[in-house]
C-alpha cells in the first residue's frame, strides 16, 4: 500500500492573513505571464521558468557524464581491457570532469538559486531579468558547443585540469584543446553575468524590513560564491585565453623553450579552481541551513556563526590553491604556508558541521526523504573534509597526488557534498516547484539506492590509491592487486546509477500524479512557502514586508519587534514592477520597472555562438561579423525604452 506523503507537525500557529482583492491578483497575472507559444518560450524572463530549465539542463549533464562514467567504470573493472583505446578513454574521462563539475555541480545551485532568490527575499523578479535569460542560454549554448567536439572526434582529451605543455599544440595538434579553451571562455560568459545579477539582487530588491541579519542562509551561500565567481573566473579565461593564443598564433606563455613558464597555467587554473570547490559547496551547504532546520522543527542553531563560517571559507578558498602543486617542486616556504592554509580552512567547515548536528540534536527530527538526504550531506561532508586534511600534509600528499585516493576525495567533495544536497533540496522544494509531493516510499529506497551505491562505488578509491593505482590510466596490469577493489568500484557506480534512474522516476510520475502540495506542506518558515504551490508569475500579489529572520514562525518564537506582513503591502500593478531597498536595512527606496519578455539575449547568444564557432575553426570573416551582430543585438537589447528605467508612485493594498 503506498504510504501517505510526509507532512510535519504544526510547530507554531500560521500567521494572520487577509484576502487579497482579486482583480489585482488579475491584474498581476496578465502583466507578468509569460506569453505563449515559441516565441514566449524564447523570450521569458520569468524567473522560475529559467530556474527550472537550468535544473533539467544541469540533470541532462549529470545524467550524460554519469553514463561516461559507467563506460569508464566497465573499462577498469577487470585488468588489460580493450573496450577503450587511450585516446577515447583521454576523452571520455576528460568530458566526463569537465560535465560534473562545470556543466552539472554549479549550473543546478543556479538553478535553484534562480527559481528561489525573489521567492526568497519577497520580490518578483530577480534584478536583471533579461540578464538572467542570458546567462541560461550561454550556459546551453556552451555545454553544447563542447559537446560538439565528439561529433569531430576531437573532444577535450588532457583532463578538465588540461596542464601545459600537454595541451599545447605541438603534443596535442588536434581541435581538442581548442573546443576546451574557447567552451570554457564561452562559459565564463554565463557564470559571470549570473554571478552580479545575483548580488545585485540580494543587495537591492529584497522586502521592506529583511535588514541583512534577517537573510535566510541559502542567500548569504549563493551571495558569497557569486563574489567568488567574479574574483575567480578572470584568472581561469585568461588561462584559457593565454592557452588558445599558445596554440593559435605561437605565442609563448607556456611554452619553456620559448621562454614560457609551464606552471604559470596551474597556477592562474587552480587559482580558480580550488575556490571552484567551494563555489560549487556553499550553496549546497546554504540549501541545508535552509531545509534541515523545518524538519528538526526548531530554527538553525549558530545561525550568525554558519554565515561567518561561510564568508570565511570562501575568502581562506582563495589563498590555499598551491596544495594542488607540492608536487611541481615549490619552494618549500610556500610549500608551508598553502599547508597550514589548508588545515585551517577546515575550521569553518567544523563550525557549520557541528551547527547541522546541535540543530540534529535539539530538535524534534520528522525523517522524510528529504532529511535523510541532508543528513547523508553531514556524512560526505565529513568523509570527504577528513581525505581532504590528509592531503593538505605535504608529506602525505607527495605520496597520494595523482592516484585514486585524490579521485575518491574530489568525487566526496564536488559530487557526494553536491549531489546530496541537491537532492535534498530537490525533494524540499519540489512541491514549491510543482504543487505535488515527490512519493515518499520511492524517495526513501532511492535515498538508500544512491547512498549504498555512492560510497561503495567511491570509497574503496581511498583503498585503490593507497596501493598505488595512478589517475588517469585506461587500464592496468593483473599482478598488482587493484582487480577486487576496482570491481568493487564498478558495481557501486552501477547501483548509484540505479538510484538516480529511480529519482528520474519518481519525479516524472509525481509530477504528474505526486499528492498536491498545498502552499505550505512542510510548515516552514521563508518566504517562498507565503505563496500557492506553484507561485504564480508575479510570486507575490503585494509585497511583503519582514520583521524577523523566520516571517511564519513568528508567532511560535515570539521573534522581531513587530509582525511580518504578508498579504498587506505595496501592489505595485502600474505595468511589472518590484521594490528596490536600501543594501543595509532593507527601507524601501524606489519602485523598479521590470523588462518585459525579450528575445535579444536569445540572439546575442546565437550570435557569439557562431562567433566561437568562427574562431574554433579559422573562419575570421565570420568571427568579425559575428562579433559585429553581437555589438547590435546588443545595442538593440539596451536600447532606452520607454517603459523602463522609470520610478512610479505605489499603492497600497
Amino acid at each position: 500500500m503506498k504510504e501517505p506523503a510526509v507532512t510535519v507537525a504544526p510547530y507554531v500557529k500560521a500567521p494572520r492573513t487577509e484576502t487579497v482583492n482579486p482583480a489585482l491578483e488579475r491584474k498581476l497575472q496578465a502583466l507578468w505571464e509569460t506569453k505563449p507559444g515559441l516565441l514566449g518560450w524564447i523570450s521569458t524572463v520569468d524567473h522560475k521558468e529559467i530556474g527550472i530549465r537550468y535544473i533539467v539542463t544541469a540533470f541532462a549533464f549529470l545524467v550524460t557524464g554519469g553514463i561516461e562514467a559507467l563506460i569508464m567504470r566497465v573499462q577498469l573493472a577487470q585488468p588489460e581491457q580493450r573496450w577503450l583505446g587511450p585516446e577515447a578513454y583521454n576523452q571520455l574521462f576528460s568530458m566526463h570532469g569537465i560535465t560534473m563539475i562545470f556543466l552539472y555541480a554549479l549550473p543546478v545551485l543556479s538553478g535553484f538559486s534562480n527559481y528561489l532568490f525573489p521567492l526568497l527575499l519577497g520580490s518578483r523578479d530577480m534584478a536583471f531579468p533579461r540578464l538572467n535569460a542570458f546567462s541560461y542560454w550561454i550556459y546551453l549554448a556552451s555545454g553544447l558547443f563542447l559537446y560538439a567536439s565528439f561529433l569531430v572526434g576531437a573532444a577535450p582529451n588532457d583532463g578538465w585540469f588540461n596542464y601545459a605543455p600537454y595541451s599545447l599544440r605541438p603534443y596535442n595538434p588536434g581541435l581538442n584543446m581548442d573546443f576546451y579553451a574557447l567552451g570554457m571562455i564561452f562559459l565564463g560568459i554565463s557564470t559571470t553575468v549570473g554571478a552580479a545579477n545575483f548580488i545585485v539582487t540580494v543587495m537591492r530588491t529584497r522586502a521592506p524590513g529583511m535588514a541583512i541579519h534577517r537573510l535566510p542562509v541559502m542567500i548569504w551561500g549563493t551571495t558569497t560564491i557569486s563574489v567568488g565567481i567574479l574574483l575567480a573566473t578572470p584568472a581561469v579565461s585568461l588561462a584559457f585565453f593565454l592557452l588558445w593564443m599558445d596554440r593559435q598564433f605561437g605565442t609563448h606563455f607556456y611554452d619553456l623553450a620559448g621562454g614560457g613558464k609551464p606552471l604559470l597555467w596551474q597556477h592562474l587554473f587552480w587559482l580558480f579552481a580550488h575556490p571552484w570547490v567551494y563555489i560549487i559547496v556553499l550553496p549546497a551547504m546554504g540549501m541545508v541551513s535552509e531545509g534541515l532546520p523545518v524538519f528538526c522543527r526548531r530554527t538553525l542553531v549558530a545561525y550568525p556563526l554558519v554565515i561567518l563560517a561561510t564568508i570565511t571559507t570562501m575568502a581562506l578558498g582563495f589563498g590555499v590553491w598551491a596544495h594542488h602543486m607540492f608536487a611541481t617542486g615549490i619552494p618549500f616556504l610556500a610549500s608551508s604556508y598553502f599547508s597550514g592554509a589548508s588545515f585551517i580552512i577546515t575550521i569553518p567547515s567544523a563550525v557549520a558541521v557541528f551547527a547541522w548536528i546541535a540543530t540534529i540534536w535539539s530538535g524534534r527530527v520528522v525523517v522524510g526523504s528529504a532529511f535523510l538526504y541532508f543528513a547523508g550531506f553531514i556524512s560526505m561532508f565529513v568523509i570527504g573534509g577528513v581525505s581532504g586534511v590528509m592531503t593538505a600534509s605535504v608529506p602525505a600528499d607527495l605520496q597520494l597526488t595523482d592516484t585514486y585516493f585524490v579521485v575518491a576525495h574530489i568525487h566526496y567533495v564536488l559530487i557526494g557534498i553536491n549531489l546530496f544536497g541537491v537532492l535534498g533540496g530537490l525533494h524540499y522544494w519540489f512541491p514549491k516547484m510543482t504543487g505535488r509531493l515527490l512519493d515518499e516510499r520511492l524517495g526513501r529506497w532511492t535515498f538508500w539506492t544512491i547512498f549504498f551505491g555512492f560510497n561503495l562505488a567511491f570509497l574503496p578509491m581511498h583503498w585503490t590509491g593507497l596501493l598505488g593505482m595512478p589517475r588517469r590510466v585506461y587500464t592496468y596490469p593483473a599482478d598488482v592487486g587493484w582487480t577486487t577493489v576496482n570491481m568493487i568500484s564498478t558495481a557501486g557506480a552501477f547501483i548509484l546509477a540505479l538510484g538516480i534512474l529511480l529519482l528520474l522516476i519518481n519525479v516524472a510520475v509525481s509530477r504528474r500524479r505526486g499528492a498536491v502540495a498545498g502552499p505550505n506542506p512542510w510548515d516552514a518558515p521563508s518566504l517562498e512557502w507565503a505563496t500557492s504551490s506553484p507561485p504564480p508569475p508575479y510570486n507575490f500579489a503585494v509585497i511583503p514586508s519582514v520583521k524577523s529572520r523566520h516571517p511564519l514562525w513568528e508567532e511560535g518564537l515570539g521573534e522581531g519587534s513587530g509582525r511580518s506582513s504578508i498579504q498587506r503591502g505595496l501592489a505595485l500593478n502600474d505595468g511589472k514592477e518590484t521594490i528596490g531597498t536600501t543594501v543595509i536595512d532593507a527601507r524601501p527606496d524606489v519602485v523598479l520597472k521590470m523588462p518585459e519578455d525579450d528575445p535579444w539575449p536569445f540572439l546575442v547568444t546565437i550570435a557569439l555562438t557562431v562567433g566561437f564557432t568562427a574562431l574554433l575553426l579559422h573562419w575570421w570573416w565570420v568571427g568579425v561579423a559575428a562579433g559585429v551582430a553581437v555589438i547590435g543585438c546588443t545595442v538593440s537589447w539596451l536600447w532606452p525604452r520607454a517603459d523602463l528605467g522609470q520610478t512610479s508612485g505605489a499603492t497600497y493594498e
